[in-house]
C-alpha cells in the first residue's frame, strides 16, 4: 500500500475508533423516539464518541409495541445493545421479561429517585408533564382551576372541561398515579365525581387541546407537548401546572436502557451515558420531544416562560402496578 494512503487511512481509522481487528466501533439502539427529535442527538453522540450509531425506529402505526416485541423475540440472540422509549410502562415491562441488563450511569447521579430503578435497570429521561390548559377568553374573568380538585369541584360546568378517556396512553397513567398518591377509594371517588358533573370524555389528548383552542372547552386535561404546540402557534391558551402547592403535577418520563446480553456493551453504556446527561437533556427539550427536565433548576420549554415545575412524589414502578385496578374501576364508570 501506498505509505501516504496507508498514513490516511489510519487517521480515518481513529477519527472513526476502529478497534484493534480494524472494525469500526458501534451501537445499535431501538427507539420510539420520532426520528426527527432522536436523530440529531444520536448524531450529536456520534461526534463527540467516534462511535458509530444504528439506530431502529418505530413503525409509526405499532407505536412502542412493535419494537418491544422484536426486544422480546430476540431475547436469546439480541441484536441490540440499548432501548431509548419514549415513555415507561414499556420498560418496565420489559424489565419484568428479562429483556434488560442493569447499568447504573454516573452521569445520572443527580437525578431525582423516582426517575431511577432501585435496582438500575432503567434510567428516567426528561419529560413530558400533565396540565390544565385553558382558554383564556372562555374565562370570562374567571380565576382558572388551580388543582385537578378544582375540576371537580369548581364553578366550571362539566360541559366547559375536557378530558380523555383515562384508560389509554398518558391520561390512563395519570389515573394510576393518583389511584397510587392518593390510595383506591379516594382516587375511585373522584373519578366518579367528574363522571357526575357531566365532564366531556374524548378520545385522545389531542381533541382535549383542539377543543380547548376552539374555545368550546375552557379547561381540559392534556399533556405538555400539545398544550405547548397550541401555545406556539399564537392560540389563546395557558397552561396550568395543576397542584404546585400541594401533591405536584404528574411527570411521565422517558427511558433508556441496556440490552440483555448486549453485543456492544461498552458502546451501549456509553450511549446511556450520554442520553442521561444534562446536555441530551437541554437538546430534548430545545427539539421539542420533551418539555420539563428532571434536574432541578435545569429550564423547561420556552413556551411555558420561567416556571419552576414540581412534580408528583410517586415511583414508576408503583404507577405500574396501580394500573389494572385503576383501568377496572374506570371502565366501569366511564363505560358502563
Amino acid at each position: 500500500m501506498n505509505i501516504a494512503r496507508h498514513a490516511a487511512s489510519l487517521v480515518l481509522c481513529a477519527l472513526a475508533a476502529c478497534s484493534g481487528g480494524g472494525e469500526e466501533r458501534r451501537v445499535v439502539v431501538y427507539t420510539s423516539v420520532d426520528q426527527i427529535h432522536s436523530e440529531p442527538i444520536l448524531r450529536s453522540f456520534e461526534q463527540r464518541s467516534g462511535i458509530k450509531v444504528k439506530a431502529v425506529y418505530d413503525v409509526e402505526a405499532a407505536k412502542t409495541t412493535g419494537l418491544v416485541n422484536r426486544l422480546v423475540a430476540e431475547r436469546e440472540r439480541p441484536q441490540a445493545d440499548v432501548f431509548w422509549n419514549g415513555e415507561f410502562a414499556q420498560t418496565l415491562a420489559l424489565k419484568r421479561e428479562a429483556v434488560l441488563a442493569p447499568y447504573r450511569s454516573p452521569a445520572a447521579q443527580d437525578l431525582p429517585p423516582p426517575f431511577l430503578d432501585p435496582d438500575g435497570y432503567w434510567i428516567g429521561l426528561a419529560s413530558r408533564a400533565r396540565v390544565i390548559l385553558i382558554n383564556r377568553p372562555a374565562l370570562a374573568g374567571q380565576p382558572p382551576p388551580r388543582s385537578l380538585a378544582e375540576l371537580a369541584t369548581g364553578s366550571l360546568p362539566g360541559a366547559r372541561i375536557g378530558l380523555a378517556y383515562p384508560l389509554f396512553g398518558t391520561s390512563a397513567t395519570h389515573a394510576a398515579a393518583l389511584y397510587e398518591a392518593w390510595g383506591a377509594e379516594r382516587a375511585r371517588g373522584y373519578f366518579e365525581s367528574l363522571k357526575r358533573k357531566g365532564v366531556r370524555v374524548v378520545d385522545g389528548n389531542a381533541v382535549v387541546r383542539d377543543l380547548v383552542v376552539a374555545g368550546q372547552l375552557t379547561a381540559g386535561l392534556t399533556d405538555t407537548d400539545d398544550a405547548c404546540e397550541a401555545i406556539q402557534r399564537g392560540a389563546p391558551v395557558t397552561a396550568v401546572f395543576p397542584d404546585q402547592d400541594g401533591q405536584g403535577t404528574l411527570l411521565i418520563p422517558g427511558t433508556v436502557a441496556l440490552v440483555a446480553g448486549a453485543p456492544h456493551v461498552k458502546e451501549g453504556q456509553r450511549l446511556i451515558d450520554f442520553l442521561v446527561g444534562a446536555d441530551a437533556e437541554r437538546q430534548m427539550i430545545a427539539s421539542g420531544w420533551s418539555q420539563i427536565p428532571l434536574r432541578s433548576g435545569s429550564p423547561v420549554a420556552t413556551c411555558f416562560g420561567a416556571v419552576r415545575v414540581k412534580g408528583m412524589a410517586v415511583g414508576m414502578d408503583a404507577v405500574m402496578g396501580r394500573m389494572e385496578a385503576a383501568r377496572r374501576d374506570l371502565e366501569t364508570i366511564f363505560l358502563r
